[in-house]
């Protein structure tokens, strides 16, 4: 390929790196907004949300254009094709950031709930896949992303014993309800938002190998 397309090609990269950075800070930032109860702060994210919508398309633009004007094959084109998922996995982390975000006004100044702490626990485990995933693309570095079968598994485990947990919990305390359906799909979102690492992680891997992962 020319040395125009392989800087535009490293442009985009980065650029998307960028955009999948901005949804991991606002997935980040939200689970602080959330325990925090900081309604201010929570209406902020619309601008946000609208901010990561407004990324999308361009890039997505931009990677459609490639492919037409250049025909990019092998390596370039799993690449291209890499670019436009993790675009598509982070414009939905940073919705469910906006969502979470949201919750806060629902939440604010209502009974605590138990296990509440599970929360940022997941999220921690989660904001550290995502980065990790955004980071072996951008370094095309396979060592970051070889154990997120086991990862990801913690988060699974964290999402179900806290759901399972919370609805007696709830039975029991019915003035808890409201927080507790909440933080239910707060722990939901987070567990989502792990399974879309995951997948920028596949995609990562078929990227840099040329081999698909087989489950």
């Amino acid at each position: 390929m020319t040395e125009k397309f392989r800087t535009e090609l490293n442009l985009l990269k980065q650029d998307t790196v960028d955009m999948a950075r901005f949804a991991q800070d606002m997935l980040k930032e939200s689970i602080v907004v959330l325990i925090n109860e900081d309604v201010t702060k929570a209406a902020e994210f619309k601008q946000k949300k609208n901010h990561l919508r407004e990324l999308s398309p361009d890039l997505e633009e931009r990677a459609y254009q490639m492919i037409a004007m250049n025909q990019p094959m092998a390596k370039d084109m799993r690449t291209i094709v890499c670019t436009l998922k993790i675009i598509s996995s982070a414009e939905r982390i940073g919705r469910y950031g906006k969502v979470i975000a949201n919750m806060t006004k629902h939440v604010h100044n209502q009974p605590s709930v138990s296990r509440s702490a599970v929360i940022p626990q997941m999220a921690d485990q989660v904001i550290g896949m995502i980065d990790d995933a955004i980071t072996a693309y951008k370094n095309e570095d396979l060592t970051l992303i070889k154990n997120f079968s086991s990862r990801d598994d913690v988060v699974d485990t964290l999402w179900h014993s806290f759901f399972q947990e919370m609805i007696p919990y709830m039975k029991e305390n019915p003035t808890t309800v409201e927080r507790g359906t909440y933080y239910v799909m707060v722990a939901r979102y987070l567990e989502r938002s792990g399974d879309h690492a995951c997948t920028i992680a596949e995609n990562v891997r078929f990227m840099i190998t040329g081999e698909r992962t087989v489950k």
